[in-house]
């Protein structure tokens, strides 16, 4: 295992204070829609193990259940874990939820037939040891999937701006170079017999104007709620101004509400 960064724990338990701030509940349901287009483009077979990284509500998770699939989600903000656990349950589906880091994941080797992440594990902040883990819990032979924003997409210009107002730590390696292809074979390539990559589109439609959008993040999404608690109010006025007018850029909606296209790079990954 690769060592600990000095100030790595504090960074950790930011992330996940982050990602518990606000309602990602919320948020996620805006994307439930692709999500499910995704695991249904893998065909996951019933009774196959599957297991869901950076799991967040279920989006990725509740759908494999539906298929018959026996699953297991994995997060490090435990209330997103009680919203999958909640959805689960009204459904009637089973699945296990866990408490748990990307880059330590607590299952034996070879334990899974599918291991996916959607916009999740991209977020980790030492991305080759999150792909070795990815590939570690995965059997020979099973599928490692996952959908992670591309550098020239629309989530991508947001994560610019952002960066223009709070700095990103240093040493951290940019989440979307996830997306990009050449970066995800190198730190996939040594894991895999096969990698397949494709580009596909979230498509976001939401019933107001890019202006209510951004409060709607503000309210709701524990990235941008932060983000905005750690600026001082000129800064705060600043950037809301400036994700509303990037909202506004990419707003295909003529009849006042926003709708935006955000692509990302779909990877299917053989386990060797």
């Amino acid at each position: 295992m690769q060592p600990v960064p000095d100030g790595l724990d504090q960074l950790k338990q930011r992330m996940r204070d982050t990602w518990r701030a606000g309602d990602f509940g919320q948020i996620a349901r805006y994307s439930a829609k692709s999500a499910e287009q995704f695991v249904d483009r893998l065909q996951i077979q019933p009774g196959a193990r599957v297991l869901d990284v950076a799991c967040g509500t279920g989006n990725l998770a509740i759908p494999a259940a539906r298929q018959g699939a026996q699953v297991w989600g994995i997060d490090i903000a435990s209330n997103l874990l009680e919203q999958a656990r909640e959805r689960a349950s009204a459904e009637g589906l089973e699945a296990v939820f866990d408490e748990g880091d990307a880059e330590q994941l607590p299952y034996p080797d070879a334990h899974f037939d599918v291991v996916l992440s959607m916009f999740g594990a991209m977020f980790a902040p030492r991305p080759e040891l999150a792909a070795s883990e990815l590939a570690r819990v995965c059997r020979p032979g099973g599928r490692i999937a996952m959908a992670n924003w591309t550098p020239e997409s629309f989530v991508a210009r947001q994560f610019a701006l952002g960066n223009r107002y709070l700095p990103p730590p240093d040493g951290i390696p940019a989440p979307v170079l996830w997306g990009d292809e050449q970066v995800v074979r190198q730190r996939l390539g040594a894991h895999a017999s096969e990698i397949r990559t494709e580009r596909q589109m979230v498509d976001f439609d939401y019933p107001f104007g890019p202006r209510e959008v951004v409060q709607f993040f503000r309210q709701h999404f524990g990235p941008t709620q932060t983000a905005f608690a750690r600026l001082p109010a000129d800064a705060q006025a600043a950037y809301a101004a400036d994700l509303e007018n990037l909202w506004r850029e990419y707003n295909e909606a003529t009849d006042g509400h926003t709708a935006v296209r955000a692509e990302y790079l779909e990877v299917v990954a053989t386990r060797a």
